[in-house]
Order: C-alpha cells, then structure tokens, then sequence
C-alpha cells in the first residue's frame, strides 16, 4: 500500500514550472467587456482570402478529407520552397507542420538532449524559452537592451560554451520588432561555428519588414550552412492562424529525423486546408500585406506615442513594444498598467514581463499588435483619449 504523503506526483517533473498563457485572464475579461483587443496576433488585417476559403471548401467537397502524406501536401512544400526563395528541395528540406508552435517543438525536441544548453535573446517570445525549458534545455539569456532591442557582442560570446546545443533566433522579433541585420547575423553564425552549435531561426514575420529593409535568413548565411533550422508559417501573412499551417526547412538528414518527430506527435495537419493553401495561397500579394501593414505601424505608433509611450520606430513583424514607465512613473507594473487601461478605455494591451528571462525587467513595458483594420486602429485612438469609460 502507498500513503499518501510518499505518492509520487500526477505530472512529470519537466511540466512543473509551466506556466500558463500570460494573457488568458486579460483576454476572457477582453470578451467579457466588449474590449478593443490588441494583446494578441490573431489577424484583423490582412483579412482572410476568398479564394482560400473557397478552394478549401472545394477541397472538402472532392473528397480531401482523409490524411495527408505526414511530410506535407506536395505541391503546399513546393509553394513554401517557391515562398522561400533560398532554393530548398521541396521533397527532401521541407516539412508542412500543425503551425509554428509544432514546428518549433519538433526543432527542440530533435536537436536538443536534457541538460543541453541554448541561447536566447530577453526580451523574446516566451514559447522559445517554454519550449525549450519543456524538452528539458538550460538557457542562457542575451539581454537585448532597449530602447532598440540590440545585443552587446561581448555578453552574446560570453553565453556560449562547449555545452551550448542551440542558438533560438526570431527575426523579425515578436515583441520587439526588431529585425536582425545581415552583419548580426553572421556574428551569431561565427560563434555556432565555434561552438559546433545548431540555429532554430523562427521566420514567422518575414513577410513584415518595412521602410526598405530586407529580411535576412539563416539560410544566407554561409556559417550556417548544414546547422540551421528556419520555421515558418501562412498564419499571420495568411491569415489563416486556425488553419496550423506551418513549417520546417532544414538539411536532408535533419529533415529525416524532423518527419519521424512529426509523425509521432502530429502525422500531419488537415488535408483540405493544405490543398487549398498549395492552390490559393499565391493569390495573396504579400508585398502588398506589407505595405497596408506598415501602413497600421505608422498609425499605432502615432496614436501610442501621443499617449506618452517611448520606443524605438519597429523595423518589422506585426508588434510595437513600449515603454509606460513615462506614463506610470514607475508607480504601477506592466499588468496593473494593462488592468487599468482595460477598465478605463477598454483596449487590452499585453503585458510585457513574460517575454522577459527575468520578468522584473519587463515591468515598464507593453505590447500592442498593429495588424488590425485601420477603423479598429482609429477606434483604440478614440477610446484612450476619451478619458474613462462610462458604465453600462
């Protein structure tokens, strides 16, 4: 018989120090109030194509119900390596996954042993740092330091050592819209090259890069040939986030074990959505999703920065991530800030301490997604000038 008290715990250990979504609390209290939500980056802008919809409802009524070959629709790998550009073999270097966050997971999973180390960049997406502490990785944070977002290359060399796996990069960044430069890039490569290391580079926002930059892959960079992993994803340049529709690219051999993680966690996302995708998705002009988009960046920048909020001008992705210490005086944390401007005007903002490695740095700032319609835009404005709202 066991007691009680020596019962081993329901769960494993390597689930213990999850945490929850950061913004699940503050979005059911968004719906509940009729909110403004620019927390999140579910679409409101581009708006989903008719023509996606329309194949996926043909694909559907032909029958394409069944599963898909686990690797991808073939002709949805061969639109992807045509997307990319950088002229990956659609047969043997591209895996269709159940969106971003599944292909992140499978890079981690495959390349990465328990006790592992991996670099990341703080401020960063917090799934990076959850998924790669889930698969049992040590990470060692680079800070960022505001206000634009740039790495000291003497901390990023320091970080790296003979137990260090993995470097994660996002570019362009979600929260801080940066966008890193071909000359950045090729410094991180050198010390992967050193340390024998692996880059997991999420290109997600590589559709988002504005006032004529341009995005710079891992897979340009001739140090990261045969140790770099590019995950993408049609969610947000698409507008399909309910689809999950991403992917993975990397070299054949990568890709092999990459298929067989696939295949055990997933074995593929739905067929119809694939086959409408492979059929429709180049109807969709991304140069001119990125235009209207940078179109929105202006507005958000200028409604936000009216309110008092400091940051530096985004170069790309679909975030703007502010500074409130000039509003607050430091008086009032990132979540009593978002709190506040809910109940007062009734936009939801995201608070930015979990995308920090340590969340006390993060206490003085937001993020706010620009990719809506400009009227929802307009209507924020309205709202957080109009002073507080009034009870209904």
């Amino acid at each position: 018989m066991v007691h009680a008290e020596s019962r081993r715990a329901p769960t494993s250990t390597r689930t213990a120090g999850l945490a929850g979504n950061s913004l699940t609390e503050l979005f059911v209290m968004a719906r509940a109030s009729g909110a403004i939500d620019l927390a999140v980056g579910t679409p409101g802008y581009p708006s989903t194509s008719a023509s996606l919809v329309d194949e996926a409802t043909a694909a559907m009524r032909a029958g394409r119900n069944q599963y898909e070959h686990p690797a991808g629709d073939a002709e949805l790998r061969r639109l992807i390596a045509d997307m990319l550009g950088d002229g990956a073999d659609p047969e043997r270097e591209i895996t269709v996954t159940a969106g971003a966050t599944e292909a992140l997971y499978i890079a981690l999973l495959s390349t990465l042993d328990p006790g592992d180390e991996v670099v990341l960049f703080s401020p960063g997406y917090e799934q990076l740092a959850a998924s790669a502490a889930l698969v049992g990785a040590r990470l060692r944070f680079v800070r960022l330091h505001g206000p634009e977002w740039r790495y000291d290359p003497a901390e990023l060399a320091a970080a790296f050592n003979a137990r260090t796996r993995a470097v994660l990069l996002n570019t362009p960044a979600n929260p801080t819209g940066r966008v890193l430069s071909r000359e950045e890039m090729e410094e991180i490569a050198a010390l992967c090259e050193r340390w024998d290391a692996t880059v997991i580079c999420d290109e997600v926002y590589r559709s988002f890069v504005f006032d004529g930059r341009a995005h710079v892959s891992a897979t340009e960079i001739p140090a990261f040939t045969g140790r770099n992993v590019v995950i993408g994803s049609l969610s947000k340049s698409h507008a399909v986030s309910g689809w999950r529709l991403g992917f993975l690219r990397s070299d054949p051999v990568r890709t092999e074990t990459f298929r067989r993680v696939h295949e055990l966690t997933t074995n593929g996302t739905a067929a119809p959505l694939q086959a409408a995708a492979a059929s429709a998705a180049r109807s969709v002009d991304l140069d001119e999703v990125c235009r209207e988009t940078s179109r929105r960046r202006d507005l958000a920048q200028e409604v936000f920065s009216g309110m008092g909020m400091k940051f530096a001008p985004v170069e790309g992705g679909i975030f703007l991530f502010a500074d409130i210490s000039p509003l607050t005086g430091g008086r009032e944390d990132c979540r009593a800030f978002a709190l506040a401007l809910l109940e007062r005007s009734g936009v939801l903002v995201a608070p930015g301490a979990p995308f920090f490695g340590d969340p006390a740095e993060g206490r003085d700032h937001v993020r706010i997604a620009f990719n809506r319609t400009v009227e929802t835009l307009r209507e924020a404005e309205r709202r957080v000038t109009a002073g507080p709202r009034k009870s209904t």
